[in-house]
């Protein structure tokens, strides 16, 4: 995520500072040119990643594996969403200086603007009024979007109005940008920055995100492992794609709520059944296990993710850790391997629960490993008092052999975790996870 930001950042910085050089400040003093070109670079930066989380909204498919899974696209979209609001906040507080400068130092020097007259001056001014109402909407909707104790409906909502706000920024940056920029490093970077956030736009106001991927299906079971847990078993439409084990999809159990994703925990075998395990959690997931009747229909869009068996480094130790409802993508990782268990690679997996006497899982678990050899299995109880002990997962290894750690649970004992393990750990390893936080 960082490495993305900050090349998309220095490409911006470069074509900015390439455009500043061509530039010709005759006749401008020091003051007025810096004010000048911060609102340049500021307006810049927030107008490219702000095209940036636009177009990763529209979730390119094709983006999915160079970037790790549409999780990480996810977070790029989040802090690229941040980050244009902190470059739009600076560029338009440095908008207003202006009048501050000619109270310090007047008018002399300041930046000439260039010639227009007739129709283009008055798209100048309608551009300008453009973008100044567009960030006075934009700032607060980014905070509130942010705000996690707001619920998930008004979320959606939020997020329905910014491609609005956006094609009006796009608006913006076309009617003020230096004609000059067109023909120059600036423009041709801001301009395919401008196609490429017009069109994830456009896809999310016409209804077209995910739009190929989404199928409808029908659920055909439904039990409860435990009071407050449900697991959905579905037959999808001939639309499905078929998944690979480890996998999620954007399910959408009412289309008032809209979709979440949930980790599919079944192997993709040819009686084409897709099983989710789904614990209350929050507000609609408690809710939902009480409302989910066979015969339902739904909407099962995907699938979406890397957190895929075929994607292990075999020369590496295994080590698969799963937290509470985690378990679910190794539950499907296991399935998989029933149909060849001697292709089973050798890994230790943990699975941490609060009590393990009774557990589903945990019998769910030690049945499908009974016939996988290679993988040994360790069930963590914390009512039991046998909590994961990070140093006893460094027993017997070998510091020239390269360790990969695949972890799915709670976020708080990911970020324990990997403390601990930087840590502990002496030898080379990888921490996979796969983060549902798409919001």
């Amino acid at each position: 995520m960082k490495t993305v930001l900050a090349i998309v950042t220095a490409l911006v910085s470069l074509a900015w500072g390439g455009s500043f050089l061509l530039a010709d400040p005759t006749g401008a003093s020091l003051p007025w040119t810096v004010r000048h070109e911060v609102i340049y670079l500021s307006g810049l930066l927030s107008i490219a990643m702000m095209s940036l989380a636009m177009f990763l909204a529209a979730r390119p498919a094709w983006l999915e594996k160079p970037l790790g899974g549409l999780d990480r696209m996810y977070r790029i979209h989040k802090w690229a969403g941040i980050l244009a609001g902190i470059f739009a906040a600076l560029h338009w507080l440095f908008e207003l200086s202006g009048d501050l400068l000619k109270g310090l130092i007047g008018r002399a020097g300041r930046v000439p603007k260039e010639p227009l007259e007739g129709l283009a001056e008055m798209m100048r001014h309608f551009g300008k009024d453009m973008g100044e109402w567009a960030i006075y909407l934009v700032l607060p909707l980014i905070v509130l979007a942010l705000w996690k104790r707001i619920p998930y409906r008004v979320w959606r909502t939020l997020h329905k109005v910014m491609p609005v706000l956006y094609l009006m920024l796009v608006a913006h940056s076309i009617l003020l940008a230096p004609a000059s920029w067109w023909t120059g490093p600036a423009g041709l970077l801001l301009a395919p920055l401008l196609v490429a956030g017009t069109y994830g736009g456009i896809r999310a106001l016409t209804g077209g995100i995910g739009r190929a991927r989404k199928t409808k299906a029908r659920i055909s079971a439904i039990e409860h492992p435990t009071a407050d847990i449900v697991t959905v078993r579905c037959q999808p439409g001939s639309g499905w794609r078929g998944h690979q084990a480890g996998q999620f999809a954007f399910v959408a159990f009412d289309p008032r709520e809209g979709a979440h994703p949930f980790t599919i925990a079944s192997a993709d075998g040819s009686g084409r059944t897709v099983d989710f395990q789904i614990k209350a959690l929050g507000d609609h997931t408690r809710a939902l296990i009480n409302r989910l009747q066979p015969g339902q229909e739904i909407t099962l869009e995907g699938p979406y993710g890397c957190f895929e068996l075929s994607r292990r480094n075999p020369g590496a130790r295994q080590i698969w850790i799963a937290g509470g409802i985690g378990v679910t993508p190794f539950l499907s990782w296991l399935e998989s391997l029933q149909q060849n268990p001697a292709q089973a690679p050798a890994a230790d997996l943990h699975y941490c629960t609060r009590d393990s006497s009774g557990d589903p899982f945990a019998a769910r678990l030690a049945s499908l490993c009974a016939s996988l050899p290679g993988i040994r299995l360790h069930v963590h109880g914390d009512r039991q008092g046998n909590l994961l002990d990070i140093a006893s997962l460094a027993d017997g290894r070998s510091d020239a052999r390269a360790a990969e750690i695949w972890f799915c649970g709670p976020q708080g004992f990911a970020e324990k975790l990997k403390q601990d393990l930087r840590a502990r750990w002496r030898g080379r390893f990888r921490f996979h996870q796969e983060a549902f936080e798409m919001r």
